[in-house]
């Protein structure tokens, strides 16, 4: 609770009690559960846990730390800001690669599309030749860029890759026709789907899995940690549950705040979008992220 000022308190006293003030939520702050959340809907699990309030608030402070793009969101987890992130499993090997700490806690349901510019003349992969593709360095999109490039027996150096790491800033280029080709993730993809741009590829059908959530070894280090973690746990398979009974329209509110998009777009999601209980990464998926950070 606010601390309450009087008619009579000097500018000296309201700088004391605002510091104290200040203190005392960044104490709530720091002892809080925080999660790296990303505008894209395998976050959905953790938001739904979050604004439905699915979880024991006498075991955890739920609090969600929103990014943009994902190399921020990976910042707040090499940098201890937040518990636990989503993130892929390239980068997630790279930071590991890179002496950052952290524990594996669940795959998700993320999955890219590779979607062409419907201006840019490019509807099969061996058109890629001499084209932009936005993607994320060192990530699962470069990966992917690198699936593609080799699928349409391309040279390498023939498709120029270039890193836009904000999801909502590739989508932008998209409509504005400044970019050939995009990764994208949902619900940014259905939206770049209704404006009739062409799907190139679709990781679900590459039988790649890619999507994690992971936590700091610190967590489970720590016992009070390893408490909060179990109570998120719960919350996150909770979620789940409700999201596969009730369909992700039913949580349009907050799908259409989260990830920055609109009710045309819910409307045309992929009425197949399932989530699953908190479950480690398949080791093949991981072995292939590994091998990739060594090249």
């Amino acid at each position: 609770m606010g601390l309450l000022l009087s008619c009579g308190t000097t500018e000296e006293e309201r700088k004391r009690i605002d510091k104290m003030e200040r203190l005392r939520l960044a104490r709530e702050d720091s002892a809080a559960f925080k999660v790296a959340v990303l505008p894209t809907l395998d976050c959905l699990p953790v938001l739904v846990a979050k604004y439905r309030q699915l979880y024991d608030t006498t075991k955890i402070d739920l609090r969600l730390k929103e990014f943009s793009a994902q190399m921020d969101c990976d910042t707040a987890l090499m940098n201890g800001r937040v518990e636990a992130g989503f993130s892929d499993l390239v980068r997630v090997e790279k930071m590991r690669r890179d002496s950052t700490q952290l524990e594996y806690l669940t795959s998700t349901n993320l999955h890219w599309q590779l979607i062409s510019n419907r201006l840019s003349r490019v509807k099969q992969l061996k058109q890629m030749d001499d084209k932009m593709i936005a993607m994320t360095r060192h990530s699962a999109t470069d990966l992917l860029s690198d699936l593609a490039v080799d699928s349409a027996k391309l040279k390498d150096e023939r498709v120029y890759r270039v890193q836009i790491n904000d999801v909502n800033v590739r989508l932008k280029m998209l409509e504005n026709n400044e970019m050939d080709m995009l990764w994208m993730p949902e619900p940014q993809a259905t939206t770049a789907r209704a404006l009739k741009n062409n799907v190139l590829l679709d990781t679900r059908k590459l039988g790649i899995s890619l999507g994690v959530l992971v936590v700091c070894k610190s967590v489970t280090d720590d016992k009070s940690r390893a408490q909060q973690l179990e109570a998120f746990k719960k919350a996150y398979n909770a979620a789940v549950d409700s999201i596969n009974k009730n369909g992700v329209g039913a949580y349009e509110d907050i799908v259409i705040k989260y990830c920055a998009t609109d009710k045309k777009t819910v409307a045309k999601l992929p009425k197949d979008i399932k989530y699953k209980h908190i479950a480690a990464p398949d080791e093949k998926d991981v072995e292939r992220a590994k091998k990739y950070t060594l090249r």
